[in-house]
């Protein structure tokens, strides 16, 4: 992005940014690229060492501020956290990368956890988003990422509740786009396939192919403004081109086929 860019983006997006999920993974290479793009940083998840780690990173690296909010954004007090203490600052962009996911059948799966998983990506997206964007709309200008997932545009076996989560995020993010584009608000859905972060493990999933963070990263910023929806990554692209030319039903069988793949190692 050359200086022009650059500064045109400052402007619409900064001076601030709000990036949740920051201390690893998608967030973390996504505060990265809006500390290279000179957008202060306010980093949000659970892990405190880490958060300090990536704000010192961008610090150092990219000359800008970066702040910490050790949240769980799993607890009911923790959205109305990072409200409180944005209260006084100007942000102009909202990144909802936390997220987590389980796989395995849905009857089996530990109802705390699903819970706690259905907090983070869909209750916890939807209260910043509702307030970034009433803040957002005031000051005329801004943008919201809320990162959804390829499984989300079908049920996926295996992996279904989380696929729930990602569909919310997907027309969460479709209706906001188009209520918001008339008051200056810029929102996206980002849908990337695999990738090469900590997720799977989490989930306790064996990938293949994956993409890299740097590279979702970097696609999604520049889909910003353009798109209502971005697939980034090559991989991402070619996967949901394989799928959407099947019947939804297909694909939901075939989306089961792959989740069963990455989970047949625990039996």
């Amino acid at each position: 992005m050359n200086a022009k860019k650059t500064m045109e983006f400052k402007k619409r997006y900064g001076p601030w940014a709000v990036v949740t999920g920051a201390s690893s993974g998608i967030g973390r290479a996504m505060a990265a690229e809006l500390g290279a793009k000179g957008l202060n940083v306010i980093l949000v998840a659970r892990r405190q060492a880490e958060l300090e780690l990536v704000a010192r990173e961008l610090s150092t690296r990219h000359g800008v501020e970066a702040r910490v909010l050790a949240v769980d954004l799993a607890t009911t007090d923790g959205p109305e956290e990072v409200v409180q203490a944005t209260k006084t600052i100007d942000v102009g962009l909202l990144v909802a990368a936390a997220g987590f996911g389980t796989a395995g059948n849905f009857i089996e799966a530990k109802l705390e956890q699903e819970l706690d998983m259905l907090a983070v990506n869909c209750r916890a997206l939807m209260q910043l988003s509702r307030h970034f964007g009433q803040e957002m709309v005031e000051r005329g200008s801004g943008g919201l990422i809320l990162f959804g997932s390829l499984v989300g545009y079908q049920g996926t076996p295996r992996a279904a509740h989380y696929a729930a989560t990602k569909a919310y995020v997907q027309t969460l993010a479709e209706a906001l786009h188009v209520e918001l584009a008339p008051k200056g608000v810029d929102v996206l859905a980002t849908a990337p396939g695999p990738v090469n972060s900590g997720f799977a493990a989490r989930a306790d999933m064996q990938m293949g192919a994956a993409e890299k963070t740097e590279t979702i990263a970097r696609v999604t910023l520049a889909a910003l403004g353009k798109q209502m929806t971005v697939t980034p990554g090559a991989l991402s692209k070619l996967l949901t081109w394989s799928l959407m030319t099947a019947p939804r039903g297909w694909r939901v069988r075939i989306m089961g086929k792959i989740m069963g793949g990455m989970t047949r190692h625990r039996g």
